[in-house]
């Protein structure tokens, strides 16, 4: 007896022809486009749409005409109201670096305050561009929050501070103290740890913003509060008798503070980035605000490329090439910015400490320009 074929020649031709013809009808429906259109040349469909995705923030603050920064209105040196009604500060000056950057124009800045529990939605809704606002740098903010962080612009440590003559000296010496602490920051998390680390009970009182949480501290509702100690001396220069009050020597927790923009839109976060790191780097090479233009004749290839004189970094992000040129002139470098808020002629004569040039035995600097 002859085995049977499983498929006789002439069955497996058919096959061939029907599914042939099946493919050809699924590759002629109609997909709603035009078949006459074609790609830009030198681009295909995915590049384009990556594109227009990646540079959004950038197309979206050019057609809006101006930088919507998250800041602070209630911390003086920092982000605060001036006399006149303008904001004013450290963090304000780096968005206005970003505006020089962007606009050539340090005023194309609309600053929208935030409360330290509002900013991070602030920012993942798009209701701001970039959050500078004494923002801690942290594993849960920088994943689970989607936050992307700029280089430090401020290297900063949790404190406390007390009444002077509450003979208070040390942390320990807080046992069963009511201690004030703004809601929906690093320095509530901050304080139950330490405490917990001594066992030690407390009474943590929570404000949701810091000008509640100061004044109730004045009026003596708690006997300590506790912050970032740069927020400490800034605030502590507002009360009114400064001196009778001091920030405890201990640090309980290391803070380090800077620009943050969201997840998603790497040509922002790379604007954001190297802007900043234009600032330390003119303060290495001695390039301020009143000599900047002096520095446009040299003739070093690290100055040059820094100023777009030559190469073409700025083209790269999407900026002109001498960005960081409209950076320098219109706001400064960074000794500039921080002597200009925080320095030995402001109230609050802040050392620079961990905040000076890498130079200097502190700890920052600029990755290379190059």
């Amino acid at each position: 007896m002859k085995k049977k074929k499983l498929f006789a020649p002439n069955f497996l031709l058919g096959l061939f022809i029907i599914f042939g013809l099946l493919l050809v009808g699924c590759q002629s429906e109609d997909t709603g486009s035009d078949p006459s259109e074609t790609p830009e040349e030198g681009s295909s469909e995915g590049e384009k749409a990556s594109g227009a995705e990646s540079g959004s923030t950038l197309a979206t603050v050019k057609e809006r005409g101006k930088i919507i920064l998250g800041g602070n209105d209630q911390l003086p040196g920092f982000g605060y109201v001036n006399e006149d009604g303008d904001y004013e500060g450290f963090d304000i000056d780096f968005g206005k670096a970003i505006a020089a950057a962007v606009f050539d124009d340090p005023n194309a800045l609309e600053v929208r305050p935030l409360s330290a529990d509002e900013r991070f939605t602030a920012l993942q809704t798009g209701e701001v561009d970039v959050l500078i606002r004494n923002t801690t740098w942290t594993t849960s903010r920088d994943t689970d929050l989607g936050t992307n962080f700029a280089p430090t612009t401020f290297y900063d440590g949790q404190g406390i501070m007390v009444r002077k003559e509450s003979g208070i000296e040390t942390v320990k010496d807080l046992a069963g103290a009511r201690i004030g602490v703004e809601t929906g920051t690093t320095t509530e998390l901050n304080l139950a740890d330490q405490f917990r680390k001594l066992g030690i009970e407390y009474e943590q009182v929570v404000f949701d913003d810091s000008d509640a949480l100061v004044a109730a501290y004045e009026e003596g509702s708690v006997d300590a509060w506790t912050t970032d100690k740069s927020g400490l001396v800034s605030r502590q220069a507002t009360l009114s008798d400064p001196d009778a009050h001091i920030i405890l020597d201990e640090t309980l927790s290391k803070e380090p503070l800077g620009p943050a923009v969201r997840h998603g839109d790497d040509q922002w976060f790379d604007i954001v980035k190297w802007v900043t790191y234009a600032t330390m780097e003119a303060e290495e090479l001695g390039i301020t605000s009143e000599n900047v233009d002096d520095f446009l004749e040299s003739e070093n290839p690290v100055v040059r490329r820094l100023l777009g004189q030559e190469g073409d970094l700025g083209s790269m992000l999407g900026l002109s090439n001498d960005f960081a040129y409209r950076v320098i002139k219109h706001v400064g470098n960074y000794e500039e910015i921080y002597n200009r808020h925080l320095g030995p002629d402001t109230p609050f004569k802040l050392e620079r400490g961990a905040n000076s040039l890498w130079t200097e035995g502190g700890l920052l600097y600029s990755t290379p320009f190059r």
